[in-house]
C-alpha cells in the first residue's frame, strides 16, 4: 500500500484548496488540488439542504454514473451515522457499507471509497465527499481528508445565497431567502439580525419572489420601534443559484425629510392612489387631519401635487413596506 508522508507539498496543496474554495475557483478547482496528494479516481459532493431536511448531489467528476445514484440512501446507513458522529471519514467497503458498495461502487470497477462529512469550522454539518479509486487509498488519506473537510464544507452549504445582487450598497446588512423560508447568508455581506429573526420577513420575501417585481426599496418599521431603509432584489439562492429567491437588505435610519411615522403612512397611501377618504378610513383619522398631514408633507419634500409626490416617493424609497401585512396574506 502507497504511504502518505506529509511535506511541505501538501501543505501547499492544503492552502491551495482553501484559497480555490474561498476564492471563486469552486469544488473542481479545490479537488484538482487536492489531487496533488490524494490519489482518486472520481469524487462527488453530496450537499444537506437544511430547507427540506434531504441530501442531493450538486457536483461530480470522474464517472458518468455518479450524479445520479440515490445520495439519500448513504444517509440511511449505520456509516453515515457514525461518520457524523466522530467527524471522521469512513472507508469503503467497511461493516455497514457493504451492500453500498456492490450496488454503487464495485459494478464501475473502483476498489475503495471514502466518505467524509462535511462540517464548516463553526461545527455545522453541510453534506458529504465521496471520494472512489480504482487502487487503495494510501494510509493516511482518511487524515488528510479530514483535515481540509471543513474548507470543502463551503462548497455544499446550500444555506449561502450564491448570486450576489448587483446594485446593493456596501454598507446594507443582508439575509437571503427561498420561497421555502429557508434563510441563507449573503456572501460579503454582514448578517442582518433584524431580518432574519422577524417572523414575517420570510413570508414578506416570498410575496416578493411571487411578485413581476425586480426590486422594491422603502422603509419598514422594525419590532423594536427602529426605522431601516429596506432593499429586496432578486437573487439566485442555493447551489449555484437554482432556485429563485430574493435578498433582503437594511440599513438603520433616521426618517428623511424629518417626515414623522404618521407622514410616512399618509405619503404611502398617496402612491397607493387613495384619496383623502379613502386614507383617512384606512388610518383610522378624519379627513381634516389626513389634510393637514398632507400639507406637512408637500412642504418637507416640495412638491406642489400629488402625482408629483408619488414620483418623488417612489423614486427615493420614502414608503412603509409593509411586511406585516404579508405574513397574513
Amino acid at each position: 500500500m502507497a504511504e502518505i508522508t506529509l511535506d511541505v507539498r501538501q501543505l501547499q496543496v492544503f492552502a491551495e484548496v482553501g484559497y480555490q474554495v474561498a476564492g471563486g475557483g469552486g469544488a473542481c478547482a479545490a479537488m484538482a488540488a487536492l489531487r496533488r496528494v490524494v490519489p482518486l479516481d472520481a469524487y462527488e459532493f453530496v450537499a444537506f439542504d437544511p430547507a427540506t431536511g434531504r441530501h442531493q448531489s450538486v457536483v461530480s467528476d470522474g464517472h458518468p454514473r455518479i450524479d445520479r445514484d440515490a445520495a439519500e440512501e448513504y444517509a440511511g446507513l449505520e456509516a453515515y451515522r457514525r461518520a457524523l458522529a466522530t467527524r471522521a471519514p469512513v472507508g469503503m467497503p467497511e461493516p455497514g457499507t457493504e451492500r453500498y458498495f456492490r450496488r454503487h461502487l464495485a459494478p464501475y470497477g473502483w476498489r475503495a471509497g471514502l466518505t467524509a462529512p462535511l462540517f464548516l469550522g463553526g461545527g455545522r454539518y453541510t453534506g458529504l465527499l465521496h471520494l472512489v479509486s480504482r487502487g487503495d487509498f494510501p494510509r493516511r488519506t482518511k487524515a488528510l481528508v479530514a483535515a481540509v473537510s471543513p474548507m470543502l464544507a463551503h462548497v455544499t452549504d446550500l444555506t449561502r445565497c450564491v448570486i450576489d445582487p448587483v446594485g446593493l450598497p456596501a454598507d446594507f446588512r443582508a439575509v437571503a431567502f427561498d420561497r421555502l423560508g429557508a434563510r441563507r447568508e449573503v456572501p460579503g455581506r454582514e448578517i442582518s439580525p433584524a431580518l432574519r429573526d422577524d417572523p414575517a420577513m420570510a413570508a414578506f420575501a416570498r410575496a416578493f419572489i411571487d411578485s413581476r417585481e425586480l426590486s422594491r426599496h422603502g422603509l419598514w418599521l422594525d419590532g423594536a420601534g427602529g426605522w431601516h431603509e429596506l432593499r429586496l432584489l432578486r437573487a439566485g439562492v442555493g447551489f449555484q443559484g437554482a432556485l429563485q429567491g430574493a435578498v433582503a437588505a437594511e440599513r438603520p435610519c433616521p426618517l428623511p425629510y424629518d417626515l414623522t411615522g404618521r407622514e410616512v403612512d399618509v405619503l404611502t397611501r398617496v402612491a397607493a392612489g387613495d384619496s383623502n377618504p379613502q386614507i383617512a378610513a384606512a388610518l383610522v383619522l378624519s379627513v381634516r387631519t389626513v389634510t393637514t398631514h398632507l400639507e406637512h408633507i408637500f412642504a418637507k419634500l416640495g412638491c406642489d401635487s400629488r402625482t408629483r409626490l408619488t414620483t418623488k416617493a417612489l423614486a427615493e424609497g420614502l414608503c412603509r413596506l409593509d411586511v406585516r401585512g404579508a405574513s397574513g396574506k
